[in-house]
């Protein structure tokens, strides 16, 4: 059984735009997969926690290049106060984009990380948020990938389960791993209250 761990402040959502989770391109067992990030956000939303839907501008030509149809977020967002969206350009969600400075003024100092890829987007943002001093958390089913394809003189193909596998154990101690989405709890955060001025 997984060890229960403390909610969270909020979620972040990794690249799951129509290009990776839907048709012949998207990632294996992708139905699962927007399941379990659809749960994670039903869950977060439910609890007045803070959710950023991070979504990634591909290069012309790419199948995610902004405008096309596969780089449209595939779940629904209800943009508020509480619930953003926010393009990127890198695999680093934190990488030249305000998420930092969003999450710090809404108060969230713990989040979970969910989506696609394992061992691209969603582990180089989460590693940033440890490196920045947040508690984070990665329900193991609620993140995919594709199979790494074989290759001549170094192995065969590896298999994406594998390959996320491999991608949560890399970011080492400082991350809490869950077995699923069901085990990440969330709370609402406490928004920072702004210092008065010099001699207020």
């Amino acid at each position: 059984m997984t060890p229960a761990v403390p909610p969270v402040h909020a979620l972040l959502v990794v690249d799951v735009q129509s290009a990776f989770v839907h048709g012949a391109e998207a990632v294996p067992d992708a139905a699962r997969l927007l399941d379990r990030v659809g749960h994670l956000i039903s869950a977060a939303r439910a609890s007045g926690a803070f959710v950023v839907h991070l979504r990634n501008d591909g290069p012309p030509g790419a199948t995610d290049e902004p405008g096309t149809p596969g780089w449209r977020l595939h779940l629904p967002v209800e943009e508020g106060p509480a619930e953003v969206v926010l393009g990127k350009t890198e695999d680093d969600g934190f990488y030249e984009t305000p998420l930092n400075a969003l999450l710090t003024r809404s108060g969230v100092r713990s989040l979970a990380v969910c989506g696609v890829m394992s061992e691209m987007c969603v582990s180089a943002t989460a590693r940033t948020a440890m490196e920045l001093g947040y508690r984070v958390v990665m329900p193991h089913d609620a993140h995919a990938t594709y199979d790494i394809p074989p290759a001549a003189g170094i192995s065969g193909a590896v298999p994406a389960a594998m390959v996320s596998r491999t991608a949560e154990w890399a970011l080492g101690d400082g991350v809490q791993i869950v077995a699923g989405a069901a085990d990440v709890r969330f709370t609402a955060p406490t928004p920072r209250r702004a210092r008065p001025a010099h001699g207020m």
